[in-house]
């Protein structure tokens, strides 16, 4: 495998640092072509589905009146995944397989910028998931520490800044041409290199690195005092491992991404390229892992997990009962009857046809004369 790309634009007087978007290009090797794409797919998939899984057992405690606050983060937290593997990582895909940028110059200016949205906006949820409460309330509670105001307030915030912060991203953005193809890259020109190097070391440090540690220490003394002051640990303090291992695996997953970013505008040289696909391959797998921790950790997504596989096999057995009995049914039409009529007479609770009833109402005190036979041609058979 040989990564080789052409950056010969860097070498230019009025551009301070070069960088592709949407995804390493001008790429030489047919293995990357296939098995990049491959690999992007298979996180893609894997994660969507569970991503989707715990949606739904989400809204399904908050239809039920099991919901709470921290559920309704990481609802978000799972919708915010779900959209980074289905919009984001396709667009690595296809630009992976193709070397080139074929997808036009709006997705060129928007996908980092949406990416980089869409990652700020994951590490300030699991950053607000500190201040919320952990224990279950009803969908009926009102009060200062259940309030979906409050809670649609600060999910509106946290976007409003995820999307305000990577906007440079959308600035630099532009499409060039490269012999009989276009290439997408980030130029940031001269004039702009000393506010954007401030910009570009405040930018990482504020939405990633001071969010992740707070996150961490947060919830390692929280799960330290609990564990400590209580002979079992309470459903609080499960809940805390859970996000405390969250706020681990995105901190260590995310780590490569954002040290690849600062290197490119900030070192004076590049990372390899090598590492720079590594550190995208980890951003995905990211927002595929964030559903197996939920899983496999919390109690209550463990638990609906395994309501919705009943509640799926059981309409499956029952479908397949149901065509059972229809065949059954199938065959001597007279017996059919038989059996119906059969079982209707022999329940006294039930009703009974009409016609059979009648019949046995008018039979059932027949008194009998000896003087008269009913069956009179037995009795002719016999003296013959």
């Amino acid at each position: 495998m040989q990564f080789l790309c052409n950056c010969t634009r860097s070498e230019t007087q009025n551009v301070s640092f070069f960088d592709f978007v949407g995804g390493v290009q001008l790429l030489r090797g047919e293995d990357v072509r296939t098995v990049m794409p491959v690999i992007l797919i298979g996180i893609c998939v894997s994660g969507a589905v569970g991503n989707l899984l715990v949606l739904l057992i989400f809204i399904r405690d908050f239809r039920s009146g099991k919901g709470s606050e921290i559920k309704a983060f990481l609802t978000s937290l799972a919708s915010t995944d779900l959209v980074i593997l289905l919009l984001c990582a396709p667009v690595r895909a296809v630009t992976y397989y193709k070397q080139t940028w074929i997808m036009g110059s709006f997705v060129c200016r928007t996908t980092d910028w949406f990416q980089h949205s869409c990652v700020v906006a994951k590490t300030l949820i699991l950053a607000v998931t500190t201040r919320s409460k952990h224990t279950l309330v009803s969908s009926t509670t009102t009060g200062p520490f259940y309030s979906p105001t409050w809670i649609h307030g600060a999910l509106a915030f946290i976007w409003i800044v995820s999307m305000m912060f990577p906007i440079p991203q959308m600035l630099f953005a532009t499409l060039l041409p490269h012999g009989n193809d276009i290439i997408c890259v980030s130029e940031m020109p001269v004039c702009a290199s000393d506010f954007m190097n401030l910009f570009y070391k405040v930018y990482p440090t504020v939405t990633f690195v001071v969010p992740v540690i707070f996150t961490l220490a947060y919830y390692t003394k929280t799960l330290h005092a609990a564990v400590n002051n209580a002979p079992s640990p309470l459903h609080q303090s499960k809940v805390t491992l859970v996000l405390l291992c969250l706020s681990g695996a995105l901190g260590l997953m995310l780590l490569p991404e954002w040290g690849t970013f600062t290197w490119i505008r900030l070192g004076n040289n590049k990372p390899p390229v090598g590492f720079i696909i590594f550190a995208q391959v980890l951003l995905y797998a990211c927002s595929a892992v964030s559903p197996v921790i939920l899983m496999t950790m919390y109690d209550d997504v463990r638990q609906g997990l395994i309501a919705i596989w009943f509640i799926a096999t059981c309409r499956a057995s029952k479908h397949i009962s149901s065509n059972n009995k229809c065949l059954k049914t199938e065959g001597n039409g007279a017996e059919v009857g038989a059996n119906a009529v059969a079982n209707a007479v022999s329940k006294p609770g039930d009703k009974t046809f009409p016609d059979v009833e009648h019949f046995w109402t008018g039979r059932r005190n027949t008194h009998v004369e000896e003087e008269q036979d009913p069956v009179p041609w037995e009795r002719e058979e016999k003296m013959m």
